[in-house]
């Protein structure tokens, strides 16, 4: 590209040669030079009218800001509607989840003194009610609605914990019960008195007697912690199991015992064999279920009717292996 620029007719023609390059930057250089341009005029003449009130001016520069606003307002509107209305059905969910937490926390056992620890609203009494937002909700309206939410969502939450952590408890108590039968098969003499098989003298049979033959696997009748594994003169190769709460298993005339002292058993763990060592009269197992010491049937514990938590005993009585078990 040529351009001739000229002073006269008797003067010397001067000629500019640009290539496209330059071209290019002239472009941009003159666009960017009308931006700034534009930009200055609008800050110090529209703005400047807008502040000092020119007459014509002034009336323009307010129209177009007051459209921007008011689509600007118009927008914020609809979406603080939209925000309101998600914070009601938010409400209504945390309202039901709250009737849901108090149901299932009677049924878990938690006491409402604890309830009110952990949610203090519920001190306050019954409320509800479908939520009806304001009109117009403002901004600040919203934030506290949410504030609120997220200290009920936090409560709720800290609830299902309680609860969740009770149920366990409850099955940890169920798991720990010796309501499990320790040998596949039939009893064959029960606990309460009877005639000694080698006196024939009326004597107490303090368990539970399972036929079977040698080398029958034993298993744990609930979960525990196995408390001694010692031979005893009645009782032949003895293993005791301590279920917690005062209650204890114990299995006799074993003919192999298949853990130690300290190890944790879990239901229906294999932990011995059957024998028949010590007082005993042929193969069988001897099932023994004691609470604080005191011997119990342990028919009502493989039957269920045994209550998960049973109270403690104060009453003093010899230890129980010091019986005769036949």
């Amino acid at each position: 590209m040529q351009i001739m620029i000229t002073h006269g007719s008797m003067a010397r023609t001067r000629v500019l040669h640009f290539n496209r390059l330059q071209l290019i930057a002239l472009a941009i250089g003159f666009l960017i030079g009308i931006l700034a341009l534009s930009g200055t005029i609008y800050h110090v003449i529209f703005l400047k009218a807008a502040r000092e009130g020119w007459p014509v001016v002034s009336q323009i520069v307010r129209l177009v800001v007051r459209d921007e606003f008011a689509q600007r307002d118009r927008f914020m509107r609809e979406n603080l509607d939209a925000m309101a209305q998600k914070v009601g059905e938010m409400q209504a969910k945390l309202i039901k989840l709250e009737a849901i937490g108090e149901r299932v926390s009677g049924l878990a056992g938690v006491k409402p003194d604890e309830l009110k620890q952990i949610a203090p609203a519920l001190r306050r009494g019954g409320q509800g009610g479908p939520f009806v937002p304001a009109r117009k909700p403002s901004l600040e309206q919203l934030n506290g609605m949410m504030d609120s939410l997220d200290e009920s969502a936090e409560q709720s939450a800290d609830l299902f914990t309680m609860i969740e952590s009770r149920l366990f408890e409850k099955r940890l108590e169920a798991l720990m019960v010796p309501n499990s039968p320790p040998v596949n098969g039939v009893v064959g003499s029960g606990f309460g008195f009877r005639s000694d098989p080698f006196s024939g003298r009326p004597a107490l049979h303090t368990g539970l007697d399972f036929p079977a033959d040698v080398g029958t696997p034993i298993m744990a009748a609930a979960g525990g912690v196995v408390r001694s594994t010692d031979f005893h003169p009645a009782y032949g190769n003895l293993l005791e199991i301590d279920h917690g709460n005062g209650l204890a298993t114990r299995y006799a005339h074993t003919s192999k015992i298949l853990v130690k002292p300290g190890d944790l058993v879990k239901r229906g763990q294999v932990v011995a064999q059957v024998g028949t060592t010590g007082r005993s009269t042929g193969p069988h197992l001897h099932f023994e279920v004691s609470v604080e010491g005191v011997l119990q049937n342990p028919a009502k514990f493989l039957s269920g009717k045994a209550p998960a938590a049973l109270p403690r005993t104060t009453a003093a009585t010899a230890p129980a292996a010091a019986q005769s078990p036949r």
